[in-house]
């Protein structure tokens, strides 16, 4: 298991402001939550990315 496959990410203007690396896809998604939750807020985009595929597999933003 790759601890840092999950990788989580709060830009604010484009410039990040805030990531995370996580192992498992279940811990991400439970953190992705947490964060829109916490910091989901006008001009903030959050992104959670497979490294391994390179893949968004989820991302939140006000615009949609």
């Amino acid at each position: 298991m790759n601890p840092e496959r999950y990788h989580l990410t709060l830009t604010t203007a484009g410039r990040p402001m805030m990531q995370g690396w996580w192992g498992t896809e279940a811990v991400a998604r439970d953190r992705f939550r947490d964060w829109v939750g916490d910091w989901g807020r006008p001009g903030a985009r959050i992104t959670l990315v497979d490294e391994e595929t390179g893949s968004v597999l989820t991302a939140w933003s006000e615009d949609g």
